[in-house]
């Protein structure tokens, strides 16, 4: 009579330590449950989600110490990346968010200090998820040695021919350790499949010097279009509203950005972009910089947020080639660097040289605790201060899952950081600097959507299924004449981030029927603008753009019940 067989003691921890990893990801699978119904695609669901377990349970079994731990820590990273995403967006992470957080790495450090309990707890679930793999298996084994080898191949291979074959969609109510191994592998793919491409030398028609003199562009950071007074009375000032005599600001109103994360717009507003053939123009036409160094003008670049010579946003070292001047700010406070920039640009439109100067300030990202002085904390109740004084994008003290009054608390914070950065800035240049004959271009690279209407998740731009408001930002033209009014009129709220390159471009001498041509109209065109922004960016393996229109109806206003007091003042100089 043979024996009964019982699993080996380190199969059934094994099994467990997996079971226990994956029972973090519940919601996130009861949610894509809910939207499946009882429905045959919901058998598939089921069967696919068994099949990648199995695949999962059987790479804790693999023999050879070195590749059983390499797994376990492939499948924990994975894990870590997509479920601390899904939970801080209350989403699923489609293909492009992976692809566009990889692209936005440098801003690590502070996703961390920002999410860190949405990290935390998905760092929990992968831990058991290593321990679970990793851990060496018993002398009895449940699997074959090749079995168990090919078993993490097996799930990898079938889960990246899905997402491939769905142009990266199909990855909701997966396990996150699968999810995220496969959008690497597609990921690797894509960059070992695509075609070197060649950036291209100026081609078009430079004409006679033109009668202009220095032209900036002044991308801010994370600044939502009606929190500023020239497009809301609810918002907070912002020094364009009433300038001194002597400068013309030609308020476009709201408009609509390239995309709702930073990458997408810095990237496309450095190159010219276009709805139609953004991909292409970003990969192989010149950058701003090249245009302008071949039309006469020195260039700079001014970034508040970047230090040490680090790049940011899609710049690489030819990008850098064309640029004569970078400054960045190592020894400056966070807090002070957008006044530095400001400084930066005063010295630059008085050297008496004609230049195109780039400038990412500071601005208003995530979180906002610490980005402003004691003199600008004119809204309350904020958030705590005095918590993170050192990141770029400082820590927020507690978390946003406490609901509305938390936000209440970041909004007047977020007022608060936008009346310094903003109005202190404008303040600062207005008062010191020499515009004659000089064109200013201000904007912010996204909107912020600062959860006004409740809406669940705690991302207040870069959500997979965005808001209008994460596309609604400031445009305006800033100069010593107001040659702008008719068109700003013209395209009041009604105008995007592409009428931009164009714009500069035409200003610089360039052949305004051929940058029309190859970039599309400029904001001075008597046509219309369809004013929608990019939500899927970085749309790859058959997907198309999703875009979503910005109109004033759909932006949510600033709630004037945020602040129980609002201290008299302006923004210091």
């Amino acid at each position: 009579m043979r024996a009964h067989t019982r699993p080996s003691p380190n199969t059934l921890t094994k099994t467990l330590l997996l079971a226990f990893g994956l029972a973090f990801e519940l919601p996130g699978i009861a949610a894509r449950i809910a939207m499946l119904g009882l429905s045959p695609p919901l058998l598939l669901y089921a069967g696919l989600y068994g099949g990648l377990i199995a695949c999962l349970w059987g790479a804790a079994f693999i023999r050879r110490p070195l590749l059983r731990w390499g797994w376990a820590v492939v499948f924990a990273l994975a894990t870590i990346f997509v479920g601390s995403f899904q939970d801080a967006t209350a989403d699923a992470m489609s293909y492009d968010a992976f692809v566009t957080m990889v692209h936005s790495a440098g801003f690590a450090d502070d996703a961390v200090a920002q999410y860190g309990a949405s990290i935390a707890w998905a760092a929990a679930g992968a831990f058991f998820l290593f321990v679970g793999v990793g851990l060496k298996p018993g002398a009895r084994r449940p699997l074959p040695g090749i079995a168990a080898a090919l078993a993490p191949l097996a799930g990898l291979a079938i889960l990246t021919i899905l997402l491939f074959v769905r142009g990266g969609e199909g990855g909701r109510g997966l396990p996150n350790a699968w999810v995220g191994t496969a959008y690497s592998a597609l990921a690797a793919f894509e960059a070992a499949t695509q075609p070197s491409m060649v950036r291209q030398p100026v081609t078009i028609a430079h004409g006679p010097e033109p009668d202009q003199g220095d032209i900036i562009l002044i991308v801010d950071e994370s600044i939502a279009g009606r929190y500023l007074d020239i497009n809301d009375t609810a918002g907070v000032r912002s020094g364009l509203a009433s300038p001194p005599p002597g400068i013309a600001v030609s308020n476009f109103g709201l408009a609509a950005s390239i995309a709702n994360c930073s990458f997408g717009s810095n990237l496309t507003l450095r190159y010219g972009g276009t709805r139609g053939a953004y991909h292409r123009i970003n990969a192989t036409m010149p950058s701003i910089f090249a245009y302008a160094k071949h039309a006469g003008f020195a260039t700079i670049y001014i970034d508040a947020q970047r230090t040490g010579g680090a790049y940011q946003n899609g710049m690489d070292d030819a990008e850098r080639r064309q640029i004569d001047h970078i400054v960045q700010f190592d020894d400056i406070p966070v807090v002070d660097r957008d006044m530095a920039a400001a400084d930066a640009l005063i010295a630059a439109l008085s050297n008496e040289r004609r230049e195109f100067i780039l400038v990412n300030k500071m601005g208003a990202h995530f979180p906002v605790a610490d980005k402003y002085p004691d003199s600008a904390h004119l809204f309350s109740p904020a958030l705590p201060r005095d918590e993170s004084e050192v990141v770029t994008e400082t820590r927020l003290p507690e978390n946003l899952y406490s609901g509305a009054e938390s936000w209440r608390r970041y909004r007047n914070a977020y007022r608060n950081t936008v009346t310094w950065t903003v109005g202190g800035f404008f303040n600062r240049l207005f008062a010191r600097a020499q515009l004659d004959g000089a064109l200013i271009i201000y904007t912010s690279d996204h909107g912020q959507n600062l959860h006004e209407r409740g809406d669940s998740g705690t991302t207040t731009h870069c959500s997979p299924s965005p808001a209008s408001e994460e596309g609604a930002v400031p445009l305006a033209i800033i100069g010593a004449s107001g040659r702008w009014d008719a068109a700003a009129k013209r395209h009041f709220d009604a105008s995007s981030h592409y009428r931009i390159f164009p714009t500069l471009l035409n200003a610089m001498g360039y052949d305004r029927a051929a940058v029309r041509r190859q970039y599309g109209e400029a904001l001075d065109s008597s046509a219309a603008d369809p004013a929608t922004f990019n939500s899927l960016f970085n749309a790859r393996l058959g997907r198309k753009p999703i875009w979503v229109k910005v109109e004033r109806a759909s932006v949510a206003r600033p709630p004037v019940g945020d602040y129980a007091a609002r201290k008299i003042g302006t923004a210091p100089r």
